[in-house]
């Protein structure tokens, strides 16, 4: 597999879409040109995408979503469009609406981690933020539902699931989302960083660490992450807790579910599937994850990026095993509607190249409110304290974003 293949892929060139010149300060001129309403921004690895305004909106009905996808695409190259794009995102639970979207224009420009001027500082604080912070379920009540998992674990009912707990933020002004989604992107910039609507009113904002499946001219690549180790701000324990989270039995237990889950679903679909046998690391500004890059060729060349994301979606790595069981214990456990949480963010062209993303740190605003998830993977050796304490290391990333603590 060529070196390009092993990073995200950049949609093809067409008349909406401007690229902007592989220059300094190009990348993060998007950054900085994003505005809450109808557009929508993402950061990967390999590019910067701005998107604006609003072509045509993905059908809701009862056809599989990829091929709603396609129609809308098709839709869009009758109106004059030779390369369409959609790019949204796609809810947790299934048959749920997906807010994607043909966009009027779009701009391109070079990942922001090779823009230099994303080494300038930002402020570290919202201006003016004065947040109440509200857990939801409170972390005791949390720490009950893992025990309650993990007792029906082994009792041999399932294997694994992934709960959740959100934090509520209320402050008397509304966020200032431009300046919350410059600093997720300055802290992980070669992450994937976005924000886009979501609903009525509503903008999905976050910056994940994992990709869920890329395609691009017959190939794909799938980076599954599970199994995560806090950072740490000592070099030496953060270097102990990095070899200790390689070796840890319970975390490549919990990774290895979803590496084989996720090499079942694509499976189907390759003439040629890769599969390391064992799990490197990657970092976040805040976490390590066991990580693992599952590369292939497509049978059918037809295949397009959603149609596979499709397949994938939910990995153990989000919602568990076996799934139907694991979206049950969650419906029971999570006093709240994940609604685009662990769902997935991305988009698709008219060749059906395209990328999606896993939807996790992130928050969704509202008014003068937030919410703030994050999930742990509960498995039969997991304690409610590490479990609690997990997400509350993975709520880090959006709490220094907006000036807020736990």
């Amino acid at each position: 597999m060529s070196a390009s293949l092993r990073e995200p892929l950049a949609p093809a060139g067409h008349s909406s879409t401007e690229a902007l010149p592989d220059s300094p300060g190009a990348s993060t001129a998007l950054l900085e040109a994003y505005r809450p309403g109808s557009d929508r921004f993402l950061a990967t690895p390999r590019h910067t995408l701005l998107a604006r305004g609003v072509h045509s909106e993905t059908a809701h009905d009862e056809r599989p979503l990829a091929l709603r996808v396609r129609a809308a695409l098709d839709e869009a190259h009758a109106d004059g469009i030779p390369s369409p794009v959609v790019i949204g995102s796609v809810p947790f639970a299934p048959g749920a609406p997906a807010s994607l979207a043909v966009p009027v224009s779009v701009r391109r420009a070079a990942a922001l981690h090779k823009d230099p001027l994303i080494a300038l500082p930002v402020p570290d604080r919202e201006a003016a933020a004065d947040w109440q912070v509200r857990e939801v379920p409170a972390a005791d009540a949390y720490g009950a539902a893992v025990a309650a998992a993990v007792a029906r674990m082994r009792a041999g009912e399932f294997d694994k699931v992934v709960l959740a707990r959100t934090l509520e933020l209320t402050s008397p002004q509304p966020p200032d989302l431009p300046a919350m989604l410059r600093r997720l992107a300055h802290r992980d910039p070669s992450g994937y960083t976005f924000a886009l609507p979501s609903g009525a009113g509503r903008t999905l904002i976050g910056a994940s660490p994992e990709l869920l499946v890329a395609r691009r001219n017959g190939r794909l690549i799938a980076n599954p992450l599970a199994g995560s180790a806090p950072r740490s701000a000592d070099l030496a324990e953060d270097v102990r807790r990095a070899a200790a989270l390689l070796e840890s039995a319970k975390d490549l237990h919990e990774h290895a579910v979803v590496v084989d889950a996720v090499r079942a679903a694509l499976a189907p679909f390759c003439s040629r599937l890769e599969v390391p046998e064992r799990p490197t690391l990657v970092r976040t500004a805040a976490m390590w994850h066991l990580s693992t890059m599952v590369t292939g060729e497509l049978a059918e060349p037809d295949t397009g990026a959603l149609e596979l994301a499709s397949a994938l979606h939910p990995t153990p790595a989000v919602c568990g095993t076996p799934t139907d069981v694991a979206r049950d214990v969650i419906a029971a456990s999570e006093p709240f509607d994940r609604g685009a949480y662990t769902g997935m963010v991305g988009w698709q062209d008219s060749t059906g190249d395209g990328e999606w993303v896993v939807t996790i740190r992130c928050a969704e605003a509202e008014g003068n409110r937030l919410r703030l998830y994050a999930g742990a993977g509960v498995v039969a050796d997991s304690t409610p304290e590490a479990e609690t304490a997990e997400t509350a290391a993975k709520f880090r990333t959006f709490l220094g974003a907006v000036g807020a603590s736990l």
